[in-house]
């Protein structure tokens, strides 16, 4: 398993930018408008064709195993059925079809309701304060002792390919609905990982742009801002979602075997690394927000030092000027020779001293 995972996640990597895939198109969906599958499992092994859900529900009843069932963005009238067939609570029916729900695991009777947060990484040249980074959908999983529902929301983080990395290991699989919730999980969590790795290209680039000395001076904060706003739309899909895994490894749920404990352990390992990586980010990027400010704010008083040197400057020879501007018949020097060229001596002199002062002190 570690050999797998390690080999997927460095094919991610090398793919980091996920393909959106419209699952609601009618070649996807061959059992109607909001079923994109519906198979049956029996020892591991996946059973030929696809079937309904009525026929599927009279398989494993009769021959025994269990029932995957896909479905994309169902109606309300769309799950009636499927809530009746299965025996669904009416309010976790509820909250998968209206989505924008928070990651949690609640248990009704003997079923598991799991909401997760599916995240995706969106390609951007440069980072603009309108820049998309974070794109988010759901997966709702119905899990009983027989059968597991997936409910997806968004254009993204499609099933397919896990479920059919799944089928690879029947012996995993063979562990029944909840090995089937624990690859879901593990595939959910892995895409916060490659996502979070995309995102550190971004904080790294803002980092480099502010602290560069070679860099334009001023970054504009709300690029800055914008980042921290896909940030935490990555963080609420990530963080709630700690405590419910800790409540599958910690017992809290009966029907979880213990040898899927094991398996929700690893995965709560990398989503708390997940967590800690986004956490880091969020601090990160606060000290880029805050140096940014400072450097703005060094740039505005040197420019307002270098103002007030030339104000400076300019102000003698403007106070003497002003002086014999005055229309008054006997003022001294008017009538020298050489009093013009003297005060002009006087002045050009006078702002060439306070210009070295000025020079000298760091403002010009």
């Amino acid at each position: 398993m570690p050999l797998i995972r390690s080999l997927r996640s460095a094919a991610r990597r090398v793919q980091r930018r996920p393909r959106r895939v419209d699952l609601s198109h009618p070649a996807r969906s061959p059992l109607g408008s909001a079923v994109v599958n519906c198979v049956v499992y029996r020892d591991g092994v996946r059973q030929l064709g696809d079937c309904t859900p009525d026929e599927a529900v009279r398989k494993i009843r009769r021959s025994g195993g269990f029932v995957w069932m896909g479905l994309y963005e169902p109606t309300q009238e769309e799950f009636a059925g499927i809530t009746e067939l299965f025996g669904l609570h009416p309010l976790a029916v509820e909250d998968s079809v209206h989505a924008h729900q928070r990651p949690k695991v609640e248990r009704y009777d003997g079923t598991l309701f799991t909401v997760l947060k599916t995240v995706a990484y969106v390609t951007h040249e440069r980072l603009t304060t309108t820049s998309e980074i974070v794109s988010t959908g759901e997966i709702m999983v119905f899990t009983g002792p027989d059968f597991v529902i997936t409910v997806r929301h968004g254009g993204h983080s499609s099933l397919g390919p896990m479920r059919e990395e799944l089928e690879g290991r029947p012996d995993h699989l063979a562990l029944g609905p909840m090995a089937v919730l624990h690859a879901i999980v593990d595939h959910v969590v892995d895409q916060y990982l490659d996502v979070t790795d995309s995102v550190q290209d971004d904080v790294d680039a803002v980092e480099i742009e502010v602290f560069s000395p070679t860099g334009t001076r001023g970054t504009d904060a709300g690029r800055i801002y914008q980042l921290k706003r896909e940030l935490l739309e990555l963080k609420r899909a990530v963080s709630p979602l700690v405590r419910p895994l800790q409540l599958l490894v910690e017992r809290a749920y009966e029907p979880v075997d213990p040898e899927i404990r094991r398996y929700f352990r690893d995965v709560g390992d990398h989503l708390s690394k997940a967590n800690e990586q986004i956490n880091a980010f969020d601090e990160l990027l606060n000290s880029i927000l805050q140096a940014n400010i400072a450097q703005v704010t060094v740039a505005q008083n040197e420019d307002m030092r270098k103002i007030t040197a030339w104000a400076a400057i300019i102000a003698v020879p403007t106070l003497i000027s002003g002086i014999y501007g005055m229309n008054f018949d006997h003022m001294p020097e008017l009538h020298w020779l050489y009093g013009y060229p003297i005060v002009v001596a006087v002045m050009v002199t006078a702002c060439l001293l306070i210009h070295r002062g000025f020079r000298r002190n760091g403002w010009l």
